[in-house]
Parts: C-alpha cells; structure tokens; sequence
C-alpha cells in the first residue's frame, strides 16, 4: 500500500521532531546531505544543576550532527511558523548557524527556551517562544515559593 516510506521527505532547513512520548519530543534541523549520507543537526536535551535566577529549572543542550538513520524514521516534519514567518536561506543562514554551534553547550529556560525553540531561531531567525516575555513577569512569582521549596 506503498506505507513503507509514509515519513515526510525532508529538505534542508526543515524542523524534524522526534517524539519520545506523549509530552516530550526532541528537535532538530534537517542539515542535507554530505557524501550521500542524509544529516540532522539534532538539539540534545539533558537536566542540568544550573538553576536560573528567573526562578525555572534549565536544561543544558548540544547541537550534534548525527546521520538520519542513526536517530530512526519515527519523525514528523514540524516547520510550525510558516505562515507566519519565510524560512530563512538554508546555506546563507541556517547552515552556518548551525556549523558555529556544532558541540557548543547552550544552558536554556527548561519551559521556554528548549530545543523547539533552538530549532526554531535556526529556520526562521525568531524564537517560538517571543511572546513569553509579555507574560513572564507573572510567571516568576507564581514560581518562587516551589522554587524556595525545592518544588519547581
């Protein structure tokens, strides 16, 4: 029933997601191919001790360059910004973005700065999570007490 390949073709500068369960995915950035082998600049994700004086856990994350098949065919494409925003110029802009933060560690907001978002400033130029900073002077203090308490 021609099923086999029902994942997305991939274009360079797509946003892959991979899902881990229902409420956590990693992304990445389809990176093209080098020598024939397909690559994604996959945005790693792992608890850090950091804590941020915004009263949030962080996340400490990693940009690798891994071949497709290594991070498996269960991926969908999720280039959600774009009816609102153009793609930027793949080699122009995303790839040497993402060739300078190849093996840098980035430390992020766990709830608003998270590899969605890194994925996203790398197509688009923009963060997904822009419009957080309107809210985020309530948030902070509805975290405090859980934060004091070793709760958040």
């Amino acid at each position: 029933m021609g099923l086999q390949n029902s994942h997305p073709k991939l274009f360079p500068g797509d946003i892959v997601e991979y899902p881990r369960n229902k409420y956590f995915s990693h992304f990445g950035v389809y990176y093209g191919e080098r020598d024939g082998v397909p690559y994604v600049a996959h945005l790693t994700c792992r608890d850090s001790d950091a804590k941020l004086p915004l009263f949030g856990r962080a996340l400490r994350s990693e940009v690798k360059l891994d071949p497709l098949y290594l991070l498996g065919n269960k991926y969908k494409v999720s280039n959600m910004l774009d009816d609102c925003f153009p793609a930027r110029d793949f080699q122009g802009a995303v790839k040497p973005n993402i060739d300078e933060m190849l093996g840098r560690e980035v430390t992020f907001d766990i709830l608003f700065h998270n590899s969605e978002h890194q994925a996203t400033l790398f197509r688009y130029g923009v963060k997904k999570s822009e419009q957080i900073e309107i809210i985020y002077k309530h948030i902070m203090p509805a975290w405090k007490k859980l934060f004091d308490n070793k709760k958040l």
